[in-house]
Order: structure tokens, then C-alpha cells, then sequence
């Protein structure tokens, strides 16, 4: 039995970035999927916030320590795996890093806004804050392939679950996100082929994602129709 359990769900952005940073470091690990519509018992006792991704560590005399929050996961594994590093070896540039995991996160709540807004004034409003944040991730980026040009690192395991949103997003409308943006779009490609990011979500990952927009009458349904 691996030390590592992750405990997630099929369609969290978060818990995805987990298991990539995991699959990055080669650790083996168990995966265990929790069904929200009937969250367990067992699961209710070890997640203070009722939410994924956890990540239970086996400890000597069969008790387990759990961790809650993406980013202290994926900081838990930097530190403690072997394998490549994730994180820069310099501290401005590891912080710089830190801050752009923690702006992903930023549009991750814009994303979940876009994704349930009912009406036209709140999608657009939520569309245009997108547009703007990752103009400004454009202006960041150099030559790529991931953020930190050749080499992966865990800024690459927030936004890869970011883009994943739009590969169903934007066979159903036109969002008018990616104009003028070629570094972001070449990053979104490469990370879309990288097999750790493949690996993370669940195949049906795009029904899941379908069936959550009309459970929620989503508008860019409507804009789809």
C-alpha cells in the first residue's frame, strides 16, 4: 500500500493539480474519489473544510496524518519527494513562482463564476475578468514551452486544470479569451500534451463537466443553443 493517498473529485481543479504534482515526481500513490452528492462519513471526519483535494500520509503505528489545501499539498511534495525539482532553487525566483500558484487560484474563482452565472451581466462580467488576468499572464510568460521556459514546475500544474476548463468551454461558444494571446495559448497546448496533466482528470471529465453546466442552467449553455 503507498504511503500517499490523495483524496479528490472528478471535476476539482485543485485536486488535479496534486496529481500532476505528484505524476511530475514519479510517486506512487492511491487515489480515492469522493462522490459530493453523498459526501461519506469517513471523509467528513478528516476534511476540516468539507472539501478536496486531502492528502493522507501514512505514519508509523497506523495513523495518518491528512493535509487539506492544493497549494500546501504541492509544497508537501516538493519538499519531501524525490525527483526533479518543481519549485526554483532561487528563493526571489521560488516566491515569484508562489505568487503566480496563488493568481491561477484567482482565476480558478472567476472560472467557477463563469461556469454558474445564470444571466448574460454575470457571465460577461465574470468572461471579462478572465480576459484581463491572463493578459496579464500573457505579459509574464517567456518563450516557453511551460512558465519557467523548458523546465515543469508546479505554476504549470495550477493552470493546466485552468485551461482543461476551456477545452469544453470553447466548443460551445466563442469567448473571445485567447485573441492576442500566443504565448498563453502556446503554454495551454503544451501543458494539454504533457502525460502527467492527461493522467489527472477522470476520461469522462468532459460529461462530468457537461452535466455540472446543466445541473447549474449555466448561461453559456444558452449560448451554445
Amino acid at each position: 500500500m503507498s504511503p500517499l493517498t490523495l483524496v479528490s473529485h472528478d471535476l476539482c481543479p485543485y485536486a488535479q493539480r496534486a496529481a500532476i504534482a505528484l505524476a511530475e515526481k514519479a510517486v506512487a500513490f492511491e487515489r480515492v474519489t469522493v462522490d459530493f452528492s453523498a459526501k461519506p462519513d469517513w471523509f467528513r471526519a478528516i476534511s476540516p473544510l468539507g472539501k478536496v483535494p486531502l492528502l493522507r500520509v501514512a505514519q508509523p503505528g497506523g495513523r495518518d496524518t491528512v493535509l487539506f489545501e492544493s497549494n500546501v499539498i504541492c509544497e508537501y511534495i516538493e519538499e519531501t519527494q524525490p525527483g526533479r525539482r518543481l519549485h526554483p532553487t532561487d528563493p526571489l525566483a521560488r516566491a515569484e513562482h508562489r505568487a503566480w500558484m496563488e493568481f491561477g487560484s484567482a482565476i480558478l474563482g472567476d472560472v467557477w463564476g463563469l461556469e454558474t452565472a445564470k444571466e448574460a451581466a454575470a457571465f460577461e462580467t465574470k468572461r471579462e475578468a478572465i480576459a484581463a488576468k491572463f493578459a496579464r499572464v500573457e505579459a509574464a510568460l517567456g518563450p516557453g514551452p511551460f512558465f519557467a521556459g523548458d523546465a515543469f514546475s508546479l505554476v504549470d500544474a495550477v493552470f493546466a486544470p485552468i485551461f482543461r476548463y476551456f477545452d469544453l468551454f470553447d466548443s460551445l461558444a466563442d469567448l473571445r479569451l485567447w485573441i492576442d494571446l500566443p504565448k498563453v495559448s502556446a503554454w495551454r497546448a503544451a501543458l494539454a500534451a504533457r502525460p502527467s496533466v492527461i493522467a489527472a482528470a477522470s476520461p469522462r471529465y468532459a460529461d462530468l463537466l457537461h452535466a455540472f453546466l446543466v445541473r447549474h442552467d449555466a448561461h453559456l449553455l444558452k449560448l451554445a443553443a
